[in-house]
């Protein structure tokens, strides 16, 4: 839902399992179990990585090699954590596997969708929407009422969507800025950039989103450029991934376009939640003309699952 982890393989990924493909630094030591529930550390830094192909390939293949590696990880952990490196990540929260993730798809639905509030929803009607947008949010909406879709709404930033909640311990910013925009909601002029909608379907795990490029996503003459699309996944990856099990930050995507989308045109985004596992959740997109027969892109998303903070 927010930003993007960087994910480094290991560089012994024979000998090693590691938890997330991060480095978790517990008691001041490296700890390469997978499942592990402490606090990770994301070695993302040019100087980190450098330093791990050193120590790599530094390493003799003998018995010995097994305690030179633990020693090597652990001094990078150890770096990382004091701030010694440059661009040293934050460090993540610890999870507790029994608490984590107890929030139910219905408790996120509720705080996400507000009842009643004074922003502007700008996932309604406009003049700008094309015949063939209206039709469809017409028969979504009807959904809405006997066959368990939600209509999402879609304020000018996520910190609206999250009233009373903050991101974990660690990963939070201050700035004196006031005017906050998601990256699809940033062109306010109606019908000029993204115009979208996205129904949810709490039980079946899975989204679709009705979107219209316009002409300020303009790639090649009279087509959205690949790049407005690619957002548009991200971003309903990103509220399903939420949804439906507390993703919240994107780890991948992977997009295959297939052709290209005429600006003003509708383009149906059928969103999937494949799998759940652990602290990752994994999705597939198929994006498509309404009649389903020009497919635009397929794709696919993981996303990593972390829980909000109570202000």
């Amino acid at each position: 839902m927010f930003g993007v982890l960087i994910r480094i393989p290991c560089t012994q990924r024979q000998q090693w399992k590691v938890a997330d493909e991060t480095f978790c630094d517990r008691k001041g030591e490296a700890c390469l179990r997978a499942g592990c529930a402490g606090p990770k550390v994301l070695l993302k830094s040019a100087l980190t990585r450098g330093f791990l192909k050193t120590q790599a390939a530094a390493l003799p293949t003998g018995p010995q090699s097994s305690a030179m590696i633990r020693r090597g990880l652990q001094g990078a952990a150890r770096l990382s954590h004091h701030g010694a490196l440059p661009g040293a990540p934050r460090i993540l929260p610890r999870l507790s596997p029994a608490s984590a993730f107890g929030s139910s798809t219905d408790s996120l639905v509720s705080k996400f969708c507000l009842e009643r509030t004074d922003l502007k929803d700008y996932a309604l009607p406009n003049a700008s929407w094309c015949p063939d947008m209206l039709s469809l949010y017409q028969e979504f909406l009807e959904k809405t009422k006997a066959d368990g879709w939600i209509k999402l709404p879609s304020f000018k930033s996520n910190r609206d969507h999250i009233q009373g909640l903050k991101l974990p311990s660690g990963l939070a910013v201050t700035s004196d800025k006031s005017d906050w925009r998601l990256f699809t909601r940033c062109i306010p002029v109606e019908g000029r950039g993204y115009e979208y909608v996205i129904f949810f379907h709490p039980s079946k795990k899975k989204s679709i989103c009705l979107f219209q490029p316009g002409p300020y996503l303009e790639g090649p003459p009279g087509f959205a450029h690949g790049g407005s699309l690619a957002a548009m996944i991200d971003e309903t990856f990103s509220k399903t991934a939420y949804l439906a099990g507390e993703g919240l930050l994107t780890l991948s995507i992977n997009i295959r376009f297939k052709n290209l989308i005429p600006v003003g045109s509708l383009a149906v985004l059928n969103i999937d939640v494949e799998k759940i596992e652990d602290q990752k959740l994994h999705m597939s997109c198929i994006t498509q003309s309404r009649d389903q027969k020009t497919i635009y892109a397929k794709s696919s998303g993981v996303f990593f699952r972390l829980q909000l903070e109570q202000e």
